[in-house]
């Protein structure tokens, strides 16, 4: 981890039932595997039409006439998506859009789906127009003639980011305050007198509460995170451990190690499990907020940050960042001399690339580099997008 830090949280599925109004259209599973692109004409750019429209791929949306305000739909966007396993929520936005985060704008808020943005392999995606403005329009992959109840895992909808990309952030360090780790439960002891536990070991822990639950997370305090631009602290470094589960609480209560990532060792701390249900389906979009955010790192300890790399800012839900908000890096000004006065001079920012933001805290928020066009560093600027 490269200092100014990040933290982590971790990820589960949910069980949410989704009511669906079916419409009239069907999926072969040939298509659903291969993600088939099948345009129709924009006249009879409605579910029931797009059966048997028979049109080649080739073809794509016809462009109206924009209006002002209207999404900018990319040139070659389908009239009718397919979604397959493995798309994201990211992905699809680009196959119709230029700026992926005016998804909200383009998608059509059925009152019959009360998540509209849980999206299955499957369902059937038709870019349509209403009033002149184009709209996504959803059918379930189980369509039928009459309303039906499809219940099924939150983790078989797509993500809106590559959970791949996040999946070791998950069990990586989490934020926190030094009030809470001096007020956490700590390991006094190893049962057997050991000097490092590991799982399996019994241990004893002081300052467990029943209240808290039989389970917990064993961490070690690091390095402070601090902001560049105020230098508050902004938090401290819990780095994972492993997970206790207690056994039998008392002033001085035994537990057992049941997971464990390091070695574990006398005084390291027992914080609550994080909330685990790290929603997938939050969808992409602009701030409606001025962000001016600093990162302050990079999860993996890298210098130079790519596609699919992870960072953290030094702003949070306090300034208003919120779940897949999406901001432009740039590249912070660079020093140079100017080779005729001698002057040293400051370069302009240049857009560096695109991330949308995965977990927000308070004072902090992590973020996922979706593109990069130049290299991107720590110190590098993020803000509204274009």
């Amino acid at each position: 981890m490269k200092k100014y830090n990040a933290s982590r949280t971790g990820t589960a599925g949910l069980i949410l039932s989704v009511v669906l109004m079916a419409g009239c259209a069907t999926t072969s599973d040939n298509e659903v595997k291969q993600g088939v692109l099948t345009p129709i004409p924009e006249a009879d750019a409605s579910p029931a039409a797009s059966r048997d429209s028979g049109m080649p791929d080739n073809r794509r949306a016809q462009r109206l006439p924009p209006r002002e305000g209207d999404v900018e739909l990319r040139d070659d966007a389908p009239l009718r998506y397919v979604v397959k396993k493995g798309d994201t929520l990211w992905d699809i936005s680009q196959q119709f859009l230029k700026r992926a985060w005016y998804w909200p704008e383009l998608w059509y808020v059925n009152p019959d789906i009360p998540n509209p943005h849980l999206i299955y392999p499957g369902d059937v995606l038709h870019l349509v127009y209403t009033d002149g403005r184009p709209q996504l329009r959803r059918v379930s992959g189980s369509a039928r003639l009459s309303p039906r109840v499809r219940t099924l895992p939150v983790d078989e909808a797509i993500s809106t980011i590559p959970l791949d990309a996040i999946r070791q952030f998950l069990n990586g360090p989490r934020l926190v305050t030094e009030e809470q780790l001096q007020q956490a439960p700590y390991v006094v002891q190893f049962v057997d007198d050991h000097l490092v536990g590991g799982a399996g070991n019994q241990t004893y822990v002081r300052r467990a509460k029943q209240a808290n639950g039989d389970n917990y997370a064993l961490v070690r305090p690091g390095e402070e995170y601090v902001d560049p631009d105020s230098g508050d602290v902004l938090g401290i470094e819990a780095l994972p451990i492993g997970a206790v589960e207690i056994q039998e609480f008392r002033d001085i209560s035994t537990a057992v190690i049941t997971r464990s990532f390091r070695e574990a060792l006398i005084g390291d701390r027992l914080l609550p499990l994080e909330d685990e249900a790290l929603a997938a389906n939050f969808y992409p979009r602009a701030p409606d907020v001025p962000v001016d955010a600093t990162i302050i790192s990079v999860y993996g300890g890298v210098s130079q940050i790519g596609q699919y790399q992870i960072v953290a800012l030094n702003r949070g839900g306090q300034q208003g960042l919120e779940r897949g908000h999406v901001l432009d890096v740039f590249q912070s000004g660079r020093a140079a001399r100017d080779p005729v006065t001698g002057e040293k001079l400051i370069l302009p920012p240049l857009k560096a690339g695109t991330l949308i933001v995965f977990k927000v805290e308070d004072r902090i928020a992590y973020g996922l580099v979706m593109r990069a066009t130049r290299a991107i560093h720590v110190l590098d600027g993020a803000g509204n997008p274009e």
